[in-house]
C-alpha cells in the first residue's frame, strides 16, 4: 500500500483507499444502502408502485440513491438499480414478487438463449445510465459514485432457474451437464456486463463492483472457471474501453485461496468480504495487492449494543493502516434500526 504522505489528497477517500493509499480516515458505505430500512424509501416505492419503475425511472433511482447519502453522510453513493437488468434487457421477462424476489423467464438450454436479444436493450439501459448521470450532478464533490453488476456466474443462476434458490442446483447441473451451453451463457453475459459498466463509468460512475453473491456454492475447480475467469474478462474489457477503471469484485463465499487467485488473476482494484472471512488471513496475503472491502455481520448491525461495537471495534483493529473500506459482509436487512446505523458510524469514524 502506499504510504499515508502520498494518499492522494483532492480525491474522495474512498477513492484513495481503491487507489492503494491509506486515508486519513476509514471510508464507509453500505451494501444496499438504499432500501427498506429507510422510511424515505418505503415511501417512495409505494408511490412508484412496483421495484422495476423505481429503476427504471432515472427521477426516482436518483431519489432513492440519494437518500442514504442526505441521512447518514456515507463517503459513496451506489446507483439503485438491480443485478438483473441485465437479463432483462437481454429479453428476459423479469418480475419481483412480494416476500419471493424476482421471477425471470428461465433460461435452461442453447435455445432459450438464441432466442435472446442479441445486444441488450438500450431503452432499458439508457435509463440507467441517464439515473448514473443524474446522481453524480446531485452528489457532494468529495462523495465518490459506484455502479455495479452481477457477475455473469450469479446473474446466469437466476436465468437458469428462473428465481434465486438454496444451493442454484439448477445452474450447477446445468454447467456439468451441458457446459456447452453454461459457457454461451456465460459469455453473452461477460460481454453485456462489460458494455453496462464501461456504460456507467463513462455516465459518471467513480468505481464499479461485481456482485458475484453465490460465489460461495462453487468448487475451486467451478469457482475458477465461472467466477475468477469471467470477472477477469470483464475487467480486461473494461480497461480496454478505460485504462484507469476502479474495480471491486465481491464474490460472497469465497475461500481465502479462492479471493487470493482471483486478485492475482484479475488485477481488480478491491476485493470485498463476506462475514465469515478470516480478515487477519486475508490482510496478510492481500494487503500489499489490492484494497479490502468489509466486513460487518450484518446481524451484528441489527444487535447493537455491545455485540456491535466490539464487532466494530475488532474489525477497524484487523484493518488498521491497510488501504480498508468499511462496508458489511452483506447488504443492510431490512429490520435494521436506524440509530444502530448511526452509531455504527460513529463508532468507525472516531
Amino acid at each position: 500500500m502506499k504510504a499515508p504522505a502520498d494518499r492522494g489528497d483532492g480525491q474522495p477517500i474512498l477513492l484513495q483507499a481503491l487507489d492503494g493509499h491509506v486515508p486519513d480516515r476509514t471510508p464507509i458505505w453500505m451494501m444496499r444502502q438504499a432500501g427498506r430500512y429507510l422510511p424515505e424509501y418505503r415511501e417512495l416505492r409505494a408511490r412508484a408502485g412496483d421495484f422495476l419503475t423505481l429503476c427504471y425511472t432515472p427521477d426516482f433511482a436518483v431519489e432513492v440513491t440519494l437518500q442514504p447519502i442526505r441521512r447518514f453522510g456515507f463517503d459513496a453513493a451506489i446507483l439503485f438499480s438491480d443485478i438483473l437488468v441485465v437479463p432483462h434487457a437481454l429479453g428476459c421477462d423479469l418480475t419481483f414478487e412480494a416476500g419471493e424476489g424476482p421471477r425471470l423467464s428461465p433460461v435452461p438450454d442453447l435455445a432459450a438463449l438464441k432466442a435472446l436479444r442479441g445486444d441488450p436493450d438500450a431503452d432499458k439501459v439508457d435509463r440507467v445510465l441517464e439515473a448514473v448521470s443524474g446522481i453524480r450532478a446531485k452528489l457532494p464533490r468529495e462523495t465518490a459514485l459506484l455502479g455495479f453488476c452481477g457477475a455473469p456466474w450469479t446473474v446466469a443462476t437466476y436465468m437458469v432457474a428462473g428465481r434465486g434458490t438454496p444451493d442454484q442446483a439448477p445452474a450447477r447441473l446445468a454447467s456439468l451437464t451441458d457446459p456447452a451451453f453454461f459457457e454461451a451463457l456465460i459469455d453473452r453475459l461477460v460481454e453485456a456486463s462489460a458494455r453496462y459498466l464501461v456504460g456507467q463509468l463513462r455516465a459518471g460512475a467513480d468505481a464499479v463492483q461485481i456482485f458475484d453473491s453465490w460465489a460461495g456454492v462453487l468448487d475451486p475447480e467451478a469457482f475458477r472457471r465461472w467466477s475468477i475467469e469471467p470477472i477477469r474478462r470483464i475487467v480486461a474489457l473494461v480497461r480496454a474501453e478505460i485504462p484507469d477503471a476502479r474495480i471491486i469484485a465481491f464474490p460472497k463465499g469465497a475461500t481465502l485461496a479462492g479471493l487470493t487467485e482471483l486478485v492475482a488473476r484479475t488485477g481488480v482494484n478491491c476485493v470485498g468480504l463476506d462475514w465469515t472471512a478470516d480478515r487477519r488471513g486475508v490482510r496478510y496475503a492481500l494487503g500489499a495487492k489490492c484494497a479490502l472491502q468489509g466486513n460487518l455481520d450484518p446481524l451484528a448491525l441489527i444487535a447493537g449494543r455491545t455485540a456491535l461495537e466490539e464487532a466494530v471495534g475488532a474489525l477497524m483493529q484487523d484493518f488498521r493502516g491497510a488501504a480498508h473500506i468499511f462496508n458489511l459482509g452483506h447488504g443492510i436487512r431490512p429490520e435494521t434500526p436506524i440509530a444502530h446505523v448511526e452509531k455504527m458510524i460513529a463508532l468507525v469514524r472516531g
